[in-house]
């Protein structure tokens, strides 16, 4: 039976978006989190991870925008900060990035990872996306397939009649156009990937009304992102979504409608 993951992302940006996050997965309502080990909470927040079900897949969220790095990022960084997202794409787009820093960088990530949780990433994938950048992508897949090799990759890929048959089709489309290729590659490594992905919306007053949409015409193992969360941060762009995401999330009869969309949802 095709399966829902409904994944919360960012957990360790913030201690209110962690204990958010953790609040949901204890209480059944997500069944995957995605860590920012780089962050400097990270270690403490890994605490709240260790007491949940062993059902809840605990994954590697790779960050190489705008946070602190763990290494040097010689040639990535500037003023000991990594750079945004539009900088980090227009340069691996034209392949002017120090790839051996890149691989470094992301090294250390997995190594924070497994010195707090002790084992490897149910799963892998970066945040907003970076994993599937030329050149990151074949470093970020080298890697995971060396640490974790029974992780499984996200993929933003989707067919285009079930993108069509969701909201927000430009941001699935761009999504989706960014991580061509990304299963093929992610097959060379032994590493498998999701079959569908969903989540996209603007960020506004709609998440509760528009998550049953996400779930349609989902492939075998369909992957939901979200972003729960609690407080405000300097530069969090989507700190007033957080809230009300946490909201709809624990409101929402999520195994129901998994249900009638042809899906099992287990936390």
């Amino acid at each position: 039976m095709p399966r829902l993951i409904l994944c919360a992302d960012d957990f360790a940006l913030s201690r209110p978006i962690s204990e958010t996050i953790a609040g949901l997965a204890a209480d059944g309502r997500i069944n995957a989190i995605s860590c920012m080990a780089v962050s400097q909470g990270w270690e403490r927040d890994s605490k709240l991870l260790r007491v949940l079900p062993s059902s809840i897949q605990i994954g590697l969220h790779v960050t190489l925008t705008d946070e602190q790095p763990l290494t040097a990022a010689i040639g990535i960084a500037a003023d000991g900060k990594l750079p945004s997202l539009k900088v980090l794409t227009h340069r691996a787009r034209r392949w002017r990035l120090p790839l051996y820093a890149v691989a470094d960088e992301i090294a250390a990530q997995f190594s924070r990872f497994e010195q707090a949780m002790g084992r490897p990433p149910a799963f892998v994938d970066g945040h907003q996306h970076v994993h599937s950048l030329p050149g990151i992508r074949q470093v970020f897949l080298e890697e995971a397939a060396r640490r974790a090799p029974d992780a499984w990759v996200r993929d933003c890929m989707d067919r285009p009649s079930s993108i069509w048959s969701r909201p927000f089709r430009g941001k699935a489309i761009a999504s989706a156009l960014h991580s061509r290729g990304l299963k093929r590659d992610a097959a060379l490594y032994r590493l498998e990937c999701n079959d569908s992905f969903a989540g996209h919306y603007d960020f506004g007053e709609r998440f509760a009304a528009l998550f049953p949409q996400f779930l349609r015409k989902p492939g075998r193992r369909h992957l939901v992102m979200c972003h729960p969360g609690a407080g405000l941060l300097a530069g969090d762009a989507i700190a007033q979504a957080r809230p009300r995401e946490a909201a709809a999330l624990r409101k929402l009869p999520i195994a129901d409608i998994a249900a009638y969309y042809g899906m099992e949802f287990r936390a």
